[in-house]
């Protein structure tokens, strides 16, 4: 006994040295029991393993890789930890660490050592003897684990720290590989939502002024405020390089002189300036503004040469065509910035856009037809010939530096801001808002609503001027023929205007004798008028068409004794007719038949030409050529365009590559049903019905086509747009598309719709005219 006691206590003395060299003394009784001296090798044993712990990290790694109970146990052990620590984030961090763990032991086949809370885990393991000959239990395993954690401070606040950065860089990985491509994704559908939520909210956010009252005062604004016009630029001479001859001798004009000329060389190419009152006009105008001695040196339009100055333009329009993308962009930031500066007005607390807020540049007058006017120089508009109308409140536009305005108004009865008197003709130019304006808006509708009312008391009307017919004055007589070709055929009026000042065009109060043919039978019909004259802008107007027999007996009562060029209705003008339509309703002129007339037509075509079993493309179709009625009515003519051939014949060629793709598509639906009634299973029949939506599809895609091929020939000279816009109640198409649900963006652009918008927001599909 006595001899294990000593054995006991000597081996107490070697740890005691041993950890004193270590430079961590530890105190231990000389004597004592066997449970002290097992204390006494506790510690020291301690201390040992820490040492130790770097050289057997390698052994430990591969024990713990290889031991699968002890990796479960440890695996186990830390989801439970996670548990408490981020209950709402186990699954994730636990798919993570896995998913790290198999990566890398899959690095270069080897498994790496693997860190917990930022240094090695010491692996857990059946008691085993240490290099000593001492054995560890699992139970003093822990005892030392708790001693490390409760007394060593060196470790603790690395534990804290490194668990953090680790926590941090799982995160970082998280957000790297799911987080950050998710939010762009979602990012990215947000834009999309927020885009469509913001298409969805426009409406919304758009002034409803058709839902507040009207200004019964006459005003059409309280405030008004802008920023005046956007002036052309100012002229740049031509290089030193481009000359202009004159009797084969090189001439160098003047700056005013030489920008005149530059009118006509652009020009050079048209058929205008092959016209002698247009040579004739800018000849004259052109010497306006030469100096004496080019007066006295150009006296012959026919010696001069502008052909340097127009293979100029040409060689500027191409490089304008081929212009870098960067030009471009820097050309379309620069038009953005002018009209979030111009283009918008403050009119009553919200803000509007301006139609149209550049002046237009000066340049050579052409007219409609044979304008005896054509070739006249218009001049620059400046500003002391600009008059600007805002409100008193308002901020005032200033003019360019060094310039002053013509003036300055505060008229609330008119609704243009900016306007001047051009030279031409002496009439007056308008900065007005845009169609989709309030100010805009209330005149179409009030237009429109004008229309409705007519509806109520045409019959009436008609009735009267039927009765006029048999009237004893010839000036009641020839009023009332006029109104029935206002109202049957839709034709304008006609202004007064000045001889000689414009082209020779008419309307209904000054057809002269020549314009007209009386045909008592005419192709199989009787008492046939032919119409041939010169409409609005020099449009032709050709019809013929039968009448009622009084109105063909009036007619020739108001030829007789006249001359070609006489007028046929003499006793009467548009001031006449308008005071008289006056007295029939409030607010009738003849252009309310017009609209009337062209409203009620499109309403009646869409009922008879609109069919429920038809697709969308086929239902266009029958809206266009409702439109097209209406068009024709009120002789709302074009030229063919100049691509219209080319453009016909790329259609017919994709027609013919449909049929034929249509023919294939035919025979391998053949070729699939008679597989199908020999193999008789599911996968042939699952082919016959893929051939045949096939089938179906490209049928489709050519019926499509050819519509669109009849919709074009039909259109080729008839202008459907100006009555659609001018003419027809908006309502009527929105009822339409709503009643057959067409799209209304295939009747209307996106301009169109912002200009019908209280149309469109107020019609519902039982909308009658």
């Amino acid at each position: 006994m006595s001899e294990c006691r000593e054995h006991k206590v000597q081996i107490a003395v070697i740890w005691r040295r041993r950890m004193e060299k270590l430079g961590d003394p530890i105190r231990l009784p000389v004597a004592g029991c066997e449970q002290d001296a097992h204390k006494h090798k506790d510690k020291h044993k301690d201390k040992e393993h820490r040492h130790k712990d770097h050289k057997k990290e390698k052994e430990r790694e591969r024990s713990k890789y290889s031991n699968s109970e002890h990796k479960d146990l440890l695996e186990k052990k830390h989801r439970d930890k996670e548990k408490v620590k981020q209950k709402d984030g186990v699954d994730r961090h636990k798919d993570k660490e896995r998913r790290k763990e198999e990566k890398m032991r899959s690095l270069d086949g080897k498994p790496k050592k693997e860190k917990e809370n930022g240094f090695a885990s010491p692996p857990r393991v059946k008691s085993e003897p240490d290099n000593d000959g001492f054995y560890h239990s699992p139970k003093h395993e822990k005892l030392l684990k708790r001693e490390r954690d409760d007394n060593d401070l060196e470790f603790t606040p690395k534990k804290i720290k490194v668990e953090n950065d680790k926590k941090a860089k799982k995160r970082k990985l998280e957000d790297e590989e799911d987080i950050k491509p998710k939010k762009k994704r979602k990012d990215k559908k947000g834009d999309v939502a927020d885009g469509k939520k913001k298409g969805k909210k426009e409406p919304e956010e758009k002034w409803k002024w058709w839902e507040e009252e009207r200004y019964t005062d006459g005003s059409k604004w309280r405030f008004l405020e802008h920023k005046g016009p956007v002036f052309a630029p100012p002229y740049e001479p031509l290089p030193n390089k481009v000359k202009f001859y004159y009797d084969g001798k090189h001439f160098k004009l003047s700056e005013k002189a030489e920008e005149v000329a530059t009118f006509f060389a652009k020009m050079l190419d048209h058929e205008y300036t092959t016209k002698d009152i247009f040579r004739k006009n800018f000849f004259k105008d052109w010497r306006k503004e030469m100096t004496s001695e080019e007066k006295g040196k150009i006296t012959d339009l026919n010696k001069c040469d502008f052909n340097e100055l127009n293979d100029y333009f040409k060689v500027q329009s191409e490089a304008r065509k081929q212009m870098s993308k960067e030009q471009k962009q820097r050309l379309k930031e620069e038009n953005e910035r002018l009209l979030q500066e111009y283009g918008f007005c403050v009119m009553d607390n919200h803000k509007e856009r301006i139609a149209n807020f550049r002046i237009e540049p000066p340049g050579l007058f052409r007219g409609r037809g044979d304008h005896p006017k054509m070739g006249m120089l218009k001049r620059r508009i400046r500003p002391e010939d600009i008059i600007i109308n805002c409100s008193k409140d308002s901020k005032h536009p200033k003019p360019p530096p060094g310039t002053k305005w013509k003036e300055v108004r505060h008229d609330n009865k008119v609704t243009w801001l900016v306007s001047w008197t051009e030279n031409i003709q002496g009439s007056i130019k308008y900065i007005m808002l845009n169609p989709s304006s309030r100010i805009k808006g209330e005149k179409d509708w009030q237009k429109y609503e004008t229309a409705r009312r007519l509806k109520k008391s045409v019959s009436q009307i008609r009735a009267q001027y039927r009765e006029d017919w048999k009237s004893k004055e010839m000036r009641i007589r020839q009023r009332s023929v006029a109104l029935y070709f206002i109202d049957k055929l839709a034709l304008r009026a006609g202004n007064e205007k000045e001889e000689g000042e414009t082209a020779d065009t008419v309307g209904c109060c000054s057809l002269r004798v020549e314009h007209i043919k009386l045909y008592p039978e005419k192709d199989g019909q009787e008492f046939v008028v032919e119409f041939d004259f010169l409409g609005k802008d020099s449009i032709r107007y050709y019809n013929k068409v039968p009448v009622e027999k009084r109105v063909f007996k009036n007619l020739q009562l108001f030829m007789e004794n006249k001359q070609p060029e006489d007028d046929l209705f003499d006793r009467l003008n548009t001031s006449i007719l308008n005071k008289h339509l006056q007295e029939l309703m409030d607010g009738l002129t003849a252009k309310v038949f017009r609209t009337y007339n062209a409203s009620i037509t499109l309403q009646q075509q869409l009922k008879e030409l609109t069919s429920p079993e038809e697709n969308i493309p086929a239902k266009i179709l029958s809206y266009n050529r409702a439109n097209r009625a209406v068009a024709i009515l009120c002789n709302h003519q074009r030229a063919p365009p100049k691509t219209f051939e080319k453009s016909m014949q790329n259609l017919q060629t994709k027609i013919d590559a449909k049929k034929h793709q249509l023919l294939d598509a035919k025979r391998e639906l053949k070729s699939a049903k008679a597989d199908a009634k020999v193999r008789r299973d599911e996968k042939s029949k699952k082919m016959v019905e893929s051939k045949k939506k096939a089938v179906q599809r490209i049928e489709e895609q050519l019926m499509k086509l050819e519509v669109q091929a009849t919709d074009r020939e039909e259109n080729k000279q008839i202008a459907l747009g100006t009555s659609k816009l001018n003419y027809l109640d908006p309502r009527i198409s929105v009822a339409w598309c709503k009643k057959w649900n067409v799209p209304i963006e295939k009747i209307y652009n996106k301009t169109q719709r912002e200009k019908f918008a209280w149309a469109i927001d107020m019609a519902e599909e039982d909308y009658e005219f």
